[in-house]
């Protein structure tokens, strides 16, 4: 079977590593002109992804790139910085975690795909056909017996399938951005940040970069007007929501005006009643995107690469039944992961000046527990804290396609 993935960042290249192990023909495209090489930011690999990692051959080189980044110092008004170990915080929420950054992770499974499936950069699809024809922005037309969006929050291939993105997201009232700024305070596995209500913004560096990030957080009433590719009207929008905060945040607006390297998106939910249509399936965030940044939406588009492509595997020719048997499988991990990035969106943004200290308190509990003891209690709620570590992986690395 031939197969074309639209994406090459995450859950693309784990798509087309399994699928070509399975022995389909695997084309991937992607917009960018080349795979992405500038760190990105930092993402979450829970147990089932490093289970993936794992059965890829990867494991020791994913965790060769670890961030480091292990102390969290966060500052609330005139209070006494809090410094919290984050390495309890991971342990507590599995047993298998791995802080990487994002574009580390693409580059790593790029390289272990390259060879065997067929990657065009700098192209895009512009039309898919009931039969499997498909048209792009600049190379010609193709077919194919599968189609698959891995194309991220904003997909072209679910809004080429299934309609206008508005139909299909749900907004947490909260906003992100993350922006490449030089590592001026020499930081070395530290993050370091000040909340007030509404807002945050924090900077950390990692191991492995030269640089550092400044992360920015905040709440709004109501929507904010603006175009998701207009880095212009972002830039203004951050001035704006950040104005005469304290600490460094001045100094970070500033860098911000001349990165080139600039993410800035909403945190919003994709809620599908079904990621397949015809020949054509979501994965990742391009189907069930529970929030960036709050919602393990990598380990989840790991993990749902995964299992479409061992349902694939198990069932061809018939992607009817491959499709079925994938969002059976991954269902109710996506379900779980909207409610627990709606709770995670509360609690890293809070409301108010309340909320605020009730979680750096939280956080100072944490971290005052052994590890043990914050692991035990977690245990005890795996449907929240450990939700990422609670689904359990079927083993398809067996089967074959006759493809």
């Amino acid at each position: 079977m031939r197969v074309l993935i639209s994406g090459a960042s995450i859950a693309g290249p784990v798509l087309a590593y399994w699928l070509s192990k399975y022995r389909f023909e695997v084309t991937v495209v992607e917009r960018a002109p080349s795979p992405r090489k500038t760190g990105g930011h930092a993402v979450d690999l829970f147990r089932p992804a490093m289970q993936v990692v794992g059965k890829m051959g990867l494991r020791e080189v994913v965790r060769s790139k670890v961030t480091g980044t292990d102390t969290l110092v966060m500052r609330r008004g005139n209070a006494k910085p809090v410094t919290v170990d984050l390495r309890k915080v991971y342990t507590a929420a599995s047993d298998d975690h791995v802080e990487i950054m994002r574009d580390h992770l693409a580059e790593i499974l790029y390289d272990a795909t390259s060879r065997e499936a067929e990657y065009v950069f700098a192209d895009s699809i512009t039309s898919i056909s009931a039969d499997g024809e498909v048209t792009f922005e600049h190379g010609p037309p193709r077919r194919f017996d599968v189609i698959v969006g891995a194309d991220g929050l904003h997909s072209n291939v679910r809004s080429l399938t299934f309609g206008p993105e508005a139909s299909f997201t749900t907004w947490l009232g909260t906003y992100v951005s993350v922006v490449s700024v030089p590592n001026y305070l020499g930081l070395n596995g530290a993050m370091e940040g000040i909340g007030q209500a509404g807002r945050i913004a924090a900077i950390y560096s990692a191991a492995h970069m030269d640089d550092a990030r400044a992360l920015f957080l905040f709440r709004t009433p109501e929507p904010l007007d603006y175009h998701y590719r207009d880095v212009v009207r972002q830039k203004q929008l951050l001035r704006q929501r950040f104005a005469g905060m304290g600490w460094e945040v001045p100094r970070l607006l500033a860098a911000a005006e001349e990165t080139e390297t600039f993410y800035f998106d909403s945190i919003t939910q994709l809620r599908l009643d079904t990621w397949s249509r015809g020949r054509v399936t979501l994965v990742g965030d391009a189907g069930y995107c529970p929030g960036p940044v709050v919602g393990g939406s990598t380990s989840l588009a790991v993990v749902g690469a995964y299992i479409l492509a061992g349902e694939l595997a198990r069932y061809a020719p018939d992607y009817h039944a491959a499709f079925a048997a994938y969002e059976r499988e991954i269902g109710d991990y996506v379900r779980r992961s909207r409610g627990f990035a709606a709770g995670a969106a509360n609690m890293l943004v809070p409301a108010s000046e309340f909320h605020l200290w009730a979680i750096v308190r939280a956080a100072q509990l944490i971290d005052a527990l052994p590890a043990w003891a914050g692991r035990a209690l977690a245990k005890f709620n795996a449907k929240t804290i450990r939700l990422h570590d609670a689904i359990e992986l079927e083993d398809y690395t067996t089967r074959q396609a006759t493809s």
